[in-house]
């Protein structure tokens, strides 16, 4: 049996940049005890990784361009509880910060964190603790803070910019439903849905799918347990 010093966690890095990538590896590696066993370039290499490779730590970026960070944790989170996610991300807004931690990520890291929390991170993790970036910390306290107490009545939402289907086809978003999925489910074209989305983003003022699913979540469209 190896002495508890020798053993060396296995971690696997999901990022769309391969300087960022590169950065990670090199950082990660230089830690006595931890091995970046694989890459992926998208959040569709979750699934692969989760069930194949089967690493201790995973770090994942939350924002990609195909499938994000946050739709591939929602999707395949339960295919390896054990594994140890570090969300990677330049959002430091609490709403990304709790639907990270939702769905199943262990530690939150912005990507212009100093060098020195990676390894702070990867050993917070490892001992099966949570890890916040410092600023995010207060952020996500601070948000707790200024919430309502539970039994207290919030004030209506405003109107919606969205049409009742763009809601419709906006939750199914969030519970991680693809375009395809949708497009049967409602009987519509593919086109149909992605010119729904499309138009939901330019309305809204929004860029990727992340940014979506947190507008739904703070307006109450769906809850973090849907």
């Amino acid at each position: 049996m190896k002495a508890r010093s020798d053993v060396v966690k296995r971690v696997a890095l999901v990022d769309d940049h391969a300087v960022v990538r590169a950065g990670l590896k090199a950082l990660v590696e230089d830690q006595p005890g931890y091995r970046v066993v694989a890459e992926g370039i998208d959040g569709a290499d979750v699934e692969c990784i989760l069930s194949e490779v089967r690493p201790d730590i995973l770090l994942l970026d939350l924002s990609m361009a195909q499938v994000s960070g946050l739709d591939a944790l929602r999707q395949w989170r339960d295919l390896l509880p054990e594994v140890q996610i570090l969300a990677l991300s330049m959002h430091a807004c609490a709403d990304y910060v709790l639907a990270a931690l939702k769905f199943g990520a262990q530690g939150y890291l912005l990507k212009d964190a100093a060098p020195h929390e990676l390894p702070l991170a990867l050993r917070a993790l490892s001992r099966n603790q949570a890890y916040l970036s410092p600023g995010i910390s207060r952020t996500v306290i601070q948000s707790a803070v200024i919430a309502p107490a539970p039994g207290t009545p919030r004030p209506p939402p405003p109107p919606s910019p969205l049409t009742p289907r763009q809601t419709e086809i906006l939750r199914l978003i969030c519970r991680g439903c693809s375009t395809r999925t949708i497009a049967e489910g409602l009987g519509l074209s593919v086109k149909t849905v992605d010119a729904h989305r499309a138009q939901m983003m330019e309305r809204l003022g929004l860029r990727d799918i992340p940014s979506l699913v947190l507008y739904a979540l703070r307006q109450g469209l769906v809850s973090l347990d849907d």
